[in-house]
């Protein structure tokens, strides 16, 4: 009897609607940066220049993803010019040379817990540039424009609760969850670091990453070939990491791998959290637009402070609770503003279509608005 078992996840993943597939990706792609921040703070203490480790990263996932790129794009990735290599580069500076410095910079002083809850701030940073640059529309004189805004300050309000507000303990893992290695218990330990100049420099990432969510939607309207682009701005991240690296890292030994453990954090960095991150969040963010990638950024921190309980003994507090039900409420006040929007966008296209046209053209117009429900529908045709 055959075995179908190996096409049997595809064929189920395409049946899915395509609202269902967004949801499951993102939160897929939490739980592998929720990974990546202790990850990451393992390589630091193991001594990984902060310099070394982004290249590493960023060649790994480039090896990764050009061939899928080369070979599954062929058709659709138009031909490359000055202006779109302008463009990638520019990406480049600010999603990955900017956004990882700034982040290696940021938990090298501080924690992962703080790294990852801190970085809450990105959705409202991303409302703010998306809407600045007319990529997001609000309307505060209808409901989804209003559930939309409640729904992101609940989010960021959760997720300041859950930074702020310890309160008491509501559960306690065992002593044996607490007895971890060495090097784990000291993932959270940032004595003899400057706290401040940490928080500034996780700011900067936190600036970054919005900054790299909102400019890439238009880019991808004009240059739809989403693992090319990804590709493009891993190899110039390579090449401005490696010139930083020429005159900030002059010492040889740092670029030797000297553990099993350091070997699995680069792979773990360049693989989970580049290669296979990236693609999964372009692709959202080209069917979904920025604002809902990073509204799903809160739920980064609820998997954190899991992992955080499960491999260094922290306990869960009243805040954290409270935190969660408020992010939680503030993801389904903004999935439900979406929901709405895209209803209304279907309704004026099918009323706005010419009773005499054929019915493809309103077709295309409701596909579009399900496609991208959190961008204006002028930026199609861009």
């Amino acid at each position: 009897m055959a075995d179908t078992s190996g096409s049997a996840t595809p064929k189920m993943w395409c049946s899915m609607p395509e609202r269902l597939q967004l949801h499951l990706a993102m939160l897929a792609l939490q739980f592998g940066y929720a990974g990546f921040h202790v990850v990451s703070r393992a390589a630091l203490n193991m001594g990984i220049s902060k310099i070394v480790f982004p290249v590493y990263r960023n060649v790994l996932a480039l090896i990764l993803l050009l061939p899928f790129a080369y070979f599954l794009e062929k058709k659709e990735r138009p031909p490359i010019t000055l202006s779109f290599l302008v463009q990638f580069f520019l990406l480049a500076v600010v999603g990955i040379t900017a956004n990882q410095g700034f982040y290696l910079l940021g938990l090298d002083n501080t924690s992962p817990t703080f790294a990852s809850a801190i970085q809450n701030s990105v959705p409202a940073i991303t409302f703010l540039m998306a809407a600045l640059l007319r990529i997001e529309q609000v309307r505060l004189d209808r409901k989804d424009g209003v559930s939309k805004v409640v729904g992101t300050v609940l989010c960021i309000t959760g997720a300041s609760v859950i930074t702020l507000y310890k309160g008491p303990t509501i559960y306690s893992p065992t002593p044996s969850l607490q007895q971890g290695s060495p090097a784990l218990l000291a993932l959270g330990d940032a004595r003899g670091k400057n706290w401040t100049l940490g928080c500034l420099f996780l700011v900067g990432h936190c600036l970054s990453w919005a900054g790299w969510l909102v400019l890439q939607a238009p880019i991808l309207k004009k240059y739809p070939a989403r693992l090319s682009v990804t590709s493009y701005q891993c190899f110039f991240g390579v090449i401005q990491f490696l010139v930083i690296a020429a005159f900030l890292e002059r010492d040889p030994q740092a670029w030797l791998v000297h553990s099993g453990e350091e070997l699995f954090s680069v792979f773990y960095a360049g693989v989970v959290a580049s290669g296979i991150a990236f693609a999964v969040q372009i692709w959202c963010i080209d069917r979904g637009g920025p604002v809902f990638v990073a509204l799903y950024q809160p739920v980064q921190t609820l998997v954190v402070a899991l992992m955080a309980s499960v491999l260094l003994g922290e306990e869960f507090y009243l805040g954290g609770i409270i935190g969660a039900v408020l992010i939680i409420a503030g993801l389904y006040f903004v999935l439900w503003g979406k929901n709405e929007e895209r209803k209304f966008s279907a309704q004026k296209a099918v009323i706005q279509s010419p009773a005499d046209h054929d019915n493809n053209r309103t077709t295309t117009h409701i596909k579009s608005s399900l496609a991208q429900p959190l961008l204006p529908q002028s930026t199609e045709s861009v």
